[in-house]
């Protein structure tokens, strides 16, 4: 903690009179963290919208700062209250990711025990099948070229909703991939407006958004209501919720189940075709790294386990460079609940403290050459020397993500798949991202697809 007479407030952003950083908020958030980094350095001020009811913002760029954020035991002074939290409440529900004080910690006392190891493990053979059955699908049509975003987030919500949803899989993925983006969208954009009209008012854009969240909860309320209905719940994701018990016994609600099954959703499956999209286009540019690859998974038997893809260690680098080239949740934000100092600067309560494991991920002090691919950062030794929070795609701390075993695997599953059948080559060089709730490809990622044999 800073002496009082070394409190400062952070560097302030040049930004529009008007509007401060609203514009660039909607258009281009990650150009303007990066920004705001090389104009003002560890730590900037800024504000979102017009004077006097704009949002308040402080930002923090550098690994101590933000481990002061999340980490015990002041990330309690640093909620999910801002108003991107409170909308994605509103769109997709208050599961482990929203939720706050003694909501958040009982619903993660119950689900815990449906993410240990030994859960997430036993979820490795129906991620193979599907795994493959998306390459085989491939060779059976014979493409020649894939839009590779799109086929990841259609191979990795396959995956999810078998496990998620067992028997009702198949509804559920055409539902998900009709309002995910439309609530993703809707959260960014209410988010960062000062206001935002109520969504009772029967505006058209509100009522694409009712409609897409309607949608979504009205087949995850008949599909829960179903299984309790059932002698026996299942053992997929909705199965093992309705059975959770804490150490007092006690359950989730029907609502409660929902609202968790739209965070993992969104996490599960967003956020790994992320992880696994970025790292099939840098495999394509880079054929000695994905050569590394092949023969990696080369060595594994015809009927993996989840130990024999952990233990794949150039695959999971490069699963970790991708990450750190491309984190699926650039940009994260608390609100202060009350007076603090980070790093020497002021933090007032009430203002809304900004972090970017986008902007850290690329620091050249952290990451020498921080824009080359380079798997070989995430050797053991190389990772043994560096600032635990200098890569944080999961965030980090008690409310760090809960299913980032899971998101690994899964990950690991796939691409050892896909390398293992075909050789992947991009003439794609020039990406074009944005980022909502996640970051987003705003034009789409071509990889070629070479069969190999069998």
């Amino acid at each position: 903690m800073a002496t009082p007479e070394l409190v400062r407030e952070p560097p302030t952003l040049r930004t529009n009179w008007l509007l401060g950083t609203l514009v660039g908020t909607l258009r281009d958030p990650l150009g303007m963290m990066t920004n705001a980094y090389a104009e003002c350095g560890s730590a900037m001020r800024s504000r979102m919208g017009p004077p006097g009811i704009g949002v308040d913002l402080v930002s923090f760029f550098d690994p101590d700062a933000v481990a002061h954020i999340v980490d015990n035991p002041t990330y309690q002074t640093y909620r999910k209250d801002s108003r991107f939290y409170q909308q994605f409440s509103e769109l997709l529900g208050d599961g482990l990711l929203t939720a706050q004080g003694e909501t958040w910690k009982r619903q993660r006392r119950i689900i815990q025990p449906v993410f240990t190891a030994r859960v997430v493990d036993s979820y490795a053979s129906v991620m193979n099948v599907e795994a493959q059955s998306v390459v085989d699908g491939w060779r059976r049509s014979g493409v020649a070229e894939i839009d590779v975003g799109d086929e990841m987030m259609a191979a990795t919500l396959r995956i999810i909703a078998r496990l998620f949803f067992g028997e009702d899989a198949e509804e559920m993925i055409g539902v998900v991939r009709s309002s995910f983006p439309i609530l993703g969208r809707a959260a960014l954009t209410r988010g960062a407006l000062p206001t935002a009209p109520p969504l009772r008012w029967p505006l058209p854009g509100n009522r694409r958004i009712v409609a897409a969240r309607q949608d979504l909860f009205g087949l995850c309320d008949r599909i829960i209501a179903r299984r309790r209905r059932a002698a026996d719940p299942g053992d997929d994701l909705i199965g093992r919720l309705i059975a959770a018990r804490d150490d007092h016994g006690d359950a989730l609600s029907d609502i409660e189940i929902r609202d968790q099954l739209m965070i993992f959703l969104l996490a599960g499956h967003e956020t790994t075709s992320t992880a696994l999209t970025f790292a099939l286009w840098l495999l394509g540019h880079h054929d000695t790294e994905q050569q590394q690859v092949r023969d990696e998974v080369g060595r594994l038997d015809s009927n993996p386990s989840a130990s024999d893809f952990q233990q794949l260690a150039f695959t999971t680098m490069v699963l970790k460079e991708a990450m750190r080239l491309y984190p699926s949740a650039p940009i994260l934000n608390r609100i202060a609940a009350r007076d603090d100092v980070i790093d020497g600067y002021r933090v007032r309560r009430g203002q809304m403290v900004l972090f970017s494991p986008w902007v850290m991920h690329r620091r050249a002090d952290l990451w020498p050459d921080p824009l080359k691919f380079d798997p070989l950062r995430f050797t053991p030794e190389n990772e043994a020397t560096r600032h635990r929070l200098a890569w944080m795609p999961f965030a980090h701390g008690p409310r760090g993500c809960i299913g980032q075993r899971f998101a690994m695997l899964e990950s690991a599953v796939v691409l050892a798949n896909v390398i293992a059948a075909f050789q992947i080559r991009s003439d794609t060089t020039e990406l074009s991202l944005g980022s909502d709730l996640t970051l987003q490809l705003r034009e789409p990622i071509h990889c070629a697809l070479i069969p190999l044999e069998k």
